[in-house]
């Protein structure tokens, strides 16, 4: 059985981003929870979530956040998961939070993707996932497929 995927944003105003990973997920077959959680305004809630996420059958966490963006970074030091960060475009065209999120120090990592590229982590979520896993593996390779079918046909 395929582990969910945890989908959090540090704020609601998120959502039109994060929701961006929901669909990708669902493309997929993967089962996501999507929940609003904040490093900052909810920090004990954050924490209990992380530290808890592996044994509640999640497999991958997505945190998205803006700002001084530091949701993914509580993730990772909280949960032995993969963490995979998506920086928001909500100030300085994204790039505080995109550095607030790759810029970890050693030994906690956070894979980051592009700003607002919350699809691009659910698809690094899924290629997480689908190792060791062959019908998953194989959904991900017809979905190349298609992307290169695609690029050629333009």
């Amino acid at each position: 059985m395929t582990k969910k995927v945890a989908i959090l944003m540090g704020s609601g105003s998120d959502r039109p981003i994060m929701e961006k990973a929901e669909k990708t997920l669902d493309r997929f077959g993967v089962e996501s929870e999507t929940r609003v959680l904040s490093a900052h305004k909810t920090p004990d809630q954050a924490v209990e979530f992380a530290a808890g996420a592996a044994a509640a059958g999640f497999g991958v966490i997505i945190a998205g956040a803006g700002k001084a963006a530091h949701l993914a970074g509580v993730m990772a030091a909280k949960s032995l998961l993969p963490v995979i960060g998506v920086p928001i475009n909500a100030s300085l065209q994204g790039m505080d939070a995109l550095l607030a999120t790759v810029q970890m120090p050693t030994g906690i990592p956070v894979a980051t993707v592009a700003v607002d590229a919350a699809d691009n982590a659910a698809l690094l979520a899924v290629a997480i996932l689908a190792v060791g896993d062959e019908a998953l593996t194989a959904k991900l390779a017809q979905h190349r497929d298609e992307l290169a079918a695609k690029t050629l046909a333009s």
